[in-house]
């Protein structure tokens, strides 16, 4: 049987020129060289002006910009949607082993500086561009890691860095993610890396300030968990201490959970679409001992007839899934008046002055243009907000400043008059 169509077909483009420029014979093999000047990670295909010949697939290459001066170094893939990802800039050639640096650099920030054994069992150890590692991204759950592929660049490698990760984070177990439409164009191959020792668990249990999670990875978005919220579940349990709460977009219950373990709100409520998130959301009060009021439904629906209820809370998060999907100005308003038309739902179900919380995690979608969307639906419901607070994820997800893109989750709070 043929392979399905990809979901996101790939626009043909002329490839780069394999003709050496002039003056190139000394430069550092293999290179690839660059039209256009740019910080950014990812280098399409009209921003490449020529490769060197013996420049393959997943290979580092020596990036060298339109003058012929060394510009930096990345991962080239010539089948790839971005063929050449600039993971260093400057003159200094990256190595292997300056590479496998990069991931001992990655875990020291977790394990030396922000010491987040000290306070979770489940966090980001590495965080693809964030990290200089573009197209990784590795989650530590308990004894396994949930490690996620974008590239063929990191693929190639992850046979020599999994000892590594295990070595220095003391897990013993991994689970690797492909997107099938990112393997066929990327042209990864499983027999590449090596399959874990002992099949990976299906789930696994988790402790994070000292709330107590069961994470699946069959049946759980992205890596299993949203380890980015985990500061913010912290803050929400304390700014919503003893509070009448609602989660809305729960999933499996990470601020409900929050507000009721270490917030001691006696009157919780979770709403989630997703059957399987709300299992697993009871599932996580049952390991923590404790009640909350699980509602299977969609937002939009429930909230309206709460609205006509009369019903109110005192604190509010939104949380909903990514909502922004495309570039295209008309898939794009799209998710724009999802996010209107929910945190207008939101709002009209909490009490003046109460606590809202709300959050975007599409990439597409900038902080100025969700905080005005935000607004607008506070100021067509005759609310006003007072703004106390400006998020994002956790510091286990950092963010390079020549890639602002990765600043994906934004988290607005505000007590709404």
């Amino acid at each position: 049987m043929p392979p399905p169509d990809p979901r996101y077909p790939r626009r043909e483009s002329a490839p780069p020129s394999t003709t050496p420029p002039p003056d190139s014979g000394d430069w550092l093999r293999p290179w690839a060289q660059m039209k256009y000047f740019s910080f950014n990670p990812a280098v399409y295909p009209n921003m490449i002006r020529a490769v060197s010949p013996d420049a393959g697939p997943g290979d580092l290459v020596n990036v060298y910009d339109k003058e012929g001066q060394l510009f930096g170094s990345g991962f080239f893939n010539p089948k790839a949607r971005v063929p050449l990802r600039v993971i260093q800039h400057g003159e200094d050639v990256l190595t292997e082993d300056a590479l496998d640096a990069r991931v001992d650099a990655a875990l020291d920030l977790r394990l030396k500086t922000l010491r987040l054994n000290e306070t979770s069992e489940a966090w980001r150890a590495v965080h693809s561009d964030g990290d200089g590692l573009s197209g990784l991204i590795v989650d530590r759950y308990a004894d396994v890691l949930s490690i996620e592929v974008t590239t063929l660049g990191v693929w190639r490698r992850l046979r020599r860095w999994l000892p590594k990760l295990h070595a220095a984070l003391g897990t013993s177990q991994h689970l690797i993610e492909v997107d099938p439409d990112i393997a066929r164009i990327e042209n990864m191959r499983w027999s590449d890396v090596p399959e874990a020792d002992d099949p990976a668990p299906r789930g696994v249990r988790v402790r994070e300030n000292n709330v107590r999670y069961q994470v699946s990875f069959e049946d759980g978005h992205k890596t299993g968990f949203f380890c980015d919220q985990r500061d913010n579940r912290l803050k929400f349990a304390h700014l919503a201490r003893g509070r009448r709460v609602l989660d809305l977009c729960s999933y499996t219950g990470g601020f409900a959970l929050s507000a009721k373990v270490l917030g001691g709100c006696e009157d919780v409520t979770g709403v989630d679409l997703d059957e399987k998130a709300i299992a697993q959301a009871k599932k996580n009060a049952d390991l923590n001992q404790t009640r909350i009021d699980w509602v299977h439904a969609d937002t939009f629906t429930w909230g309206r007839q709460m609205q006509q209820n009369g019903a109110l809370w005192d604190a509010i998060v939104l949380d909903p899934p990514k909502l922004v999907f495309s570039r295209d100005p008309e898939e794009g308003q799209l998710g724009r008046n999802k996010y209107y038309d929910m945190n207008a739902v939101a709002l009209g179900l909490l009490r003046r002055g109460g606590l809202f919380v709300t959050c975007s995690c599409s990439g597409l979608l900038d902080v100025a243009e969700f905080e005005e969307i935000v607004m607008r639906a506070a100021h067509r419901n005759k609310r006003r907000l007072q703004i106390i607070d400006r998020t994002g994820a956790g510091a286990d997800h950092p963010i390079m400043s020549n890639c602002p893109e990765g600043r994906y989750l934004k988290v607005l709070w505000c007590l709404a008059w």
